[in-house]
């Protein structure tokens, strides 16, 4: 059985090891890179061709944003890019899946939810969690 490739792209450590920690217990997964910055993310995607890339937004020298629109421009439609962020606002979802995203995940998720969304992804489908309406108005 060929394993979906992941490559984790988070400024935090701890995020990170949790993460590939959580991954490792899926036997269909591999975690085979990490980035702490979005210049890495988007450096490791070219190198390495992953599956899969779950990348935060909020990242150090290049945004996730920036290299959510990099690693589309650098890596074959079948590398996809899972957002995984604590930003649970619309506008933020809206702005990565025209940018390239095949799905977007709030870290506030359940934990077996990564796994689902990284799967639905891979298999050409997209994943993006319920995100919470931010209104323009004042209440």
């Amino acid at each position: 059985m060929k394993r979906i490739t992941v490559l984790l792209a988070d400024d935090h450590t701890i995020v990170r090891e949790g993460l590939r920690a959580l991954l490792q217990l899926e036997a269909d997964m591999e975690v085979v890179g990490e980035a702490c910055n979005g210049h890495q993310a988007v450096a490791f995607a070219s190198k390495l061709v992953p599956d899969v890339v779950v990348m935060d937004l909020a990242m150090p020298l290049l945004n996730g944003l920036e290299a959510l629109k990099r690693i589309r421009a650098s890596t074959p439609a079948s590398t996809k890019v899972l957002v995984l962020s604590s930003y649970d606002e619309e506008a933020y979802a809206q702005q990565a899946r025209a940018l390239g995203a095949s799905g977007y995940l709030v870290k506030q998720s359940d934990a077996h939810i990564l796994a689902v969304a990284i799967r639905e992804i891979h298999q050409g489908r997209v994943y993006f969690k319920p995100i919470k309406p931010v209104s323009l108005q004042c209440p």
